[in-house]
């Protein structure tokens, strides 16, 4: 290899090779020395496994003439001017931010392609301190990733808007170009709307790629289903339950991603591992908290987020403004952790709103975009210097981050005006120029679009052609059509059933809801204290006891149950999203583990009012009363699931199911003696009707042949019927979350 300055201004990606093949022939060059300024230099202290990683990312150069000369990765290094003036000055930035903490060993190196398939974990015996927590980590051994080189050329997409008459096509991206490596950062930068967040979606698989125009490859390979198991992507929003502490989060997480070919324990030990990577071990056991719970910070939700994709030694990490809603130093800390990410041969993309001028210089690539447009791709420490030869300079020192955005905004205060534009004004184009006389905002915007058109677009498309230095059988993994399932089925629906459980505990022994079913209990105890049958008027109140009961257990769960998918929307499209189980798993999961938490209030309920009221005293007509209350309410569960799945909207969902069981109840057989024909099926749709017969038939089936016109007879057809009743609504809400996924 060259040495000295040289290979300071050779990128990344065209190191990748030769810098693989040095750090395997030569074990013993693994010294890294940090140039802090011009007066001194010292050697970072690193794992003996951290050193051969940085040796084999992408994200590091090596000289094999001399040990001690391997230079701390420097952004501004690679810009064409004096670099005796970088080392004193952007290496030091670099420097200063090592001291924030994160001293991070994620493994998952990049290796020469015929390599991986044979590589084993690897162990680190010289473990650094954790210096914002004070402990020493514990090993983090993962299989090396699989290295990704993204793609994208003039990718565009267009919106259909649909109108009362017409319908109109929006353009959301105009031709947008750019790539990212293993070991790079690559910020997408603009203001709101400019098409950060659906680019961002774009290229990490989210969107629908019938409405994408343009090329867009992984590897040289176009978006397969198995890259989803290779891709992290963290949301804009922190979409966690909020009742489940760090260590659980992070844990179910890790059961359900990482391949089968690990052990239940060794899935556990890497989120404990996750958890000291990113110093959460201090609030491990802390509840996530949301809006009304209290719990982590807005930093260490981020964290957990972050961990969350992490934990599968992803090869591609996708961030959507990880920093929004951020101090400062917390922002810091989050970027300097996506650099140590992507210096374990990972290729990182995110998107930052207004980052501090600390931030932008931890970025490799920037992307600017305006008004879907591409502004500026390319090196993020040349980015100043590219708008300045197209004469647009600062007049002010700022920060460059904060120049660029206006720039993208089309504001030129502070920013001296190009000389074309200069032209317009003075020629007194009404349209060029506004009340202080300088141009407006959407011919700024045409003039940059048009001069990266012109001066960079096409050096940049050429260097896209340039084939990745990766042999075709790496390059053909990612072509796999095959899903990859971090557990079997069985696996995924115990894990989901006690996820579940251990999430909604909190809600059904609240004391809120505790006292609202036993406060109803003893109002109907005392109403109907010690009620005696024998009387016709006795037999008469007993019966409106009993429908009561079966209206109270059908109204309770049908609300109960209509927020769980809408509740859980943005939860199930993340986690679907990324592969972590099958639907059908989920379903199942999601309906059972509410049974045990759904059937112990109304034990509660039926022993206070069962004696209180004076009902049968008996063994049988007690425990059969009980097992009609829960079919009712497994019937009525099944119903406000499918109302929810159908509707996804709490608003509507609630109007629909408080006219469908005041229907039911008023059908119910208690209200209405002799039914209309042509709506007389209604009854038999009532679960209401069905429980109601069956408690009749419990507790009278000996003293009368028929009660208030209602006939007690076997009462099979109502047990079916509400079997039928539980099985159907709960397929009809499975069909109703299954086409919802479709259509998304």
């Amino acid at each position: 290899m060259e040495k000295g300055n040289t290979s300071l201004a050779r990128t990344r990606s065209e190191q990748l090779v030769e810098t693989v093949a040095a750090a395997f022939k030569s074990p013993s060059n693994n010294e890294a020395i940090a140039v802090s300024d011009g007066s001194s230099v010292g050697t970072l202290s690193r794992k003996s496994s951290k050193r051969l990683m940085m040796a084999a990312s992408p994200g590091r150069s090596t000289s094999g003439g001399n040990k001690n000369t391997h230079i701390r990765k420097s952004r501004s290094a690679q810009m064409k001017f004096d670099l005796d003036d970088v080392s004193s000055g952007a290496a030091l930035s670099r420097a200063s931010s090592a001291s924030l903490g994160f001293s991070f060993s994620f493994t998952g190196f990049n290796m020469p392609p015929d390599d991986i398939a044979d590589s084993k974990p690897f162990s680190d015996d010289d473990i650094p301190e954790d210096l914002e927590a004070g402990t020493r980590k514990p090993k983090f051994q993962t299989e090396p990733t699989l290295p990704i080189y993204l793609k994208f050329t003039d990718v565009t997409y267009k919106v259909i808007i649909k109108g009362m008459t017409s319908t109109e096509e929006k353009d959301i991206l105009n031709g947008i170009s750019g790539s990212v490596d293993p070991g790079e950062v690559l910020a997408l930068m603009g203001p709101s709307g400019s098409g950060k967040t659906t680019l961002l979606n774009l290229i990490g698989g989210r969107l629908n790629q019938t409405t994408v125009g343009g090329s867009l490859t992984y590897n040289d390979q176009p978006y397969s289903k198995f890259l989803k198991s290779r891709i992290g992507f963290v949301t804009q929003d922190d979409v966690l339950f909020p009742h489940l502490t760090v260590k659980e989060t992070l844990t179910y997480a890790a059961l359900l991603r990482l391949p089968k070919t690990l052990t239940k324990e060794q899935k556990q030990k890497r989120a404990i591992d996750v958890i000291y990577e990113l110093g959460l071990e201090r609030c491990q056991d802390t509840m996530i908290g949301g809006s009304f719970v209290r719990g982590v910070s807005g930093g260490e939700r981020k964290r957990v987020c972050i961990g969350n994709e992490i934990i599968i030694n992803p090869s591609l990490l996708f961030l959507d403004e990880p920093t929004s809603g951020l101090d400062s130093t917390t922002a810091l800390r989050t970027v300097q952790l996506l650099q140590d990410i992507a210096e374990g041969g990972k290729t990182v993309v995110t998107t930052i709103h207004q980052p501090s001028s600390r931030l932008f210089h931890k970025f490799d690539k920037l992307i600017l975009l305006g008004k879907g447009s591409l502004l500026y791709f390319g090196k993020a420490s040349e980015a100043m210097l590219y708008f300045s030869s197209i004469g647009c300079d600062p007049l002010i020192a700022m920060n460059p981050a904060e120049f660029l955005l206006d720039l993208a905004n089309g504001n030129i205060n502070d920013v001296s005006v190009p000389s074309e534009l200069d032209d317009k004004v003075q020629i007194g184009n009404s349209e060029a120029e506004t009340r202080n006389g300088k141009p407006s905002p959407a011919v700024v915007h045409e003039y940059l679009v048009e001069a990266y058109e012109t001066r960079v677009a096409d050096k940049e498309k050429k260097k896209l052609m340039v084939p990745i230095p990766l042999d075709e059988e790496v390059k053909s993994k990612v072509s796999s059509r095959k899903r990859q399932w971090g557990a079997s089925w069985w696996e995924q629906y115990t894990i989901l059933f006690c996820r579940g459980i251990k999430e909604r505990r909190h809600d059904y022994f609240s004391w809120l809801r505790i006292t609202q079913v036993l406060s109803t209990a003893i109002i109907l105890g005392l109403l109907w204290w010690k009620s005696d049958s024998s009387s016709p008027k006795g037999l008469q109140d007993q019966a409106g006891l009993l429908f009561f009961i079966a209206v109270f257990w059908g109204f309770f769960p049908v609300f109960t149950a209509i927020f769980t998918f809408p509740q859980e929307r943005a939860m199930l499209s993340k986690e679907r999203a990324a592969d972590m189980y099958r639907l059908s798993a989920y379903f199942l999961a999601r309906t059972t583990s509410d049974l045990p938490l759904d059937l112990i209030l109304p034990v509660l309920f039926l022993l206070v009012v069962y004696f209180m009221a004076g009902l049968r005293i008996s063994a049988a007509p007690f425990f059969l009363t009980m097992l009609t209350v829960f079919l009712c309410i497994v019937a009525a569960q099944g119903l406000g699931l499918a109302i929810g799945a159908t509707l996804m909207d709490l608003k509507r969902a609630t109007t629909l199911a408080s006219v469908t069981v005041m229907t039911f109840m008023l059908a119910g057989g208690y209200f209405v003696k002799k039914v209309p024909v042509f709506v007389s099926w209604i009854r038999y749709m009532s679960f209401n009707y069905h429980t109601y017969k069956l408690l009749l038939k419990v507790q009278y089936e000996h003293t009368t042949p028929a009660i208030n016109g209602i006939g007690i007879d076997s009462g099979l057809t109502e047990v079916g019927a509400l079997v039928a009743m539980v099985f159907g609504y709960r397929l009809l809400a499975y069909i109703s979350l299954r086409r919802m996924k479709l259509s998304a």
